[in-house]
């Protein structure tokens, strides 16, 4: 299998989230990721520590080189941290990406509550971005925000995916991680259609960039042609074995083995 994925996010100086998160991710599920790179972080386990945004004109060249030359068969978003830098992705987008699935993940929050959007691009995210996606992300703090319920049970997230698709997304899974118990339950809703994945819960204090890695899995399986429904059930399966097999690294909240794909190389 191959598939060309433009991921367009944040990164990561942990290694666990963001850009690096999304290129193991890709490379491990046997796709090929390209980037571009829209902020610098300072982070750990522990939190986000620094921020540094990459002037918009220059993601959008980053965008428009990789296209014109690479190509891409599906792209994801992850951290688009203010309006400016959304304005630009999408008029990318829609000039040099017609046709091209775009999977958004909407990076709201980092796993330990930091805030990596600024709260005034929220409005043009939803105005600008979320028509333009063949799928959306939010886990459950993102998915109240964007669509104004709150969410207290499995059954609130087919309601919160359905007032996400009124927004323009064709499809969106809200992600039930949060809600807590012995089974997660994420439900992924289409114009016409929805199903349910259940999974055990695993646990484990392991889960930075679980996010961000489930978005990069469904994403290179819409680019190597699966199905949606057949591209998010085998992301949550890859996702939740890269969960269960950590390597248990820093302090706080550590980071996935996005390698168990890989067979090891014995000499």
């Amino acid at each position: 299998m191959s598939g060309r994925v433009l991921v367009i996010a944040g990164s990561d100086s942990g290694g666990g989230a963001g850009i690096q998160a999304d290129l193991k991710t890709v490379t491990a599920l046997g796709g090929y990721a390209a980037t571009a790179i829209t902020a610098l972080t300072a982070q750990n386990t522990q939190g986000v520590f620094g921020i540094v945004g990459v002037e918009p004109g220059f993601i959008a060249q980053q965008m428009q080189v990789v296209l014109a030359d690479i190509g891409a068969d599906c792209i994801k978003t992850g951290m688009l941290h203010n309006a400016a830098v959304i304005e630009a992705v999408v008029d990318v987008l829609d000039r040099a990406a017609a046709g091209i699935p775009v999977v958004v993940d909407p990076v709201m929050y980092a796993k330990g509550g930091d805030a990596l959007i600024d709260p005034a691009a929220v409005e043009t995210l939803i105005r600008r971005l979320l028509p333009r996606a063949a799928l959306v992300t939010p886990n459950l703090r993102e998915a109240e925000a964007l669509s104004g319920l709150m969410i207290r049970g499995p059954a609130d997230l087919a309601a919160a995916g359905q007032r996400l698709l009124e927004l323009g997304p064709a499809a969106a899974l809200v992600k039930g991680g949060h809600l807590g118990g012995a089974t997660v339950t994420d439900w992924l809703v289409w114009r016409g259609g929805e199903e349910i994945f259940t999974a055990p819960r695993l646990e484990s204090r392991d889960t930075h960039g679980s996010g961000c890695t489930l978005a990069s899995a469904i994403a290179v399986g819409l680019a190597q042609g699966l199905a949606l429904n057949i591209a998010v059930q085998r992301a949550l399966v890859y996702v939740q074995e890269a969960i269960r097999t950590a390597p248990g690294l820093g302090q706080g909240r550590g980071p996935l083995h996005h390698g168990h794909t890989v067979r090891p190389w014995n000499g």
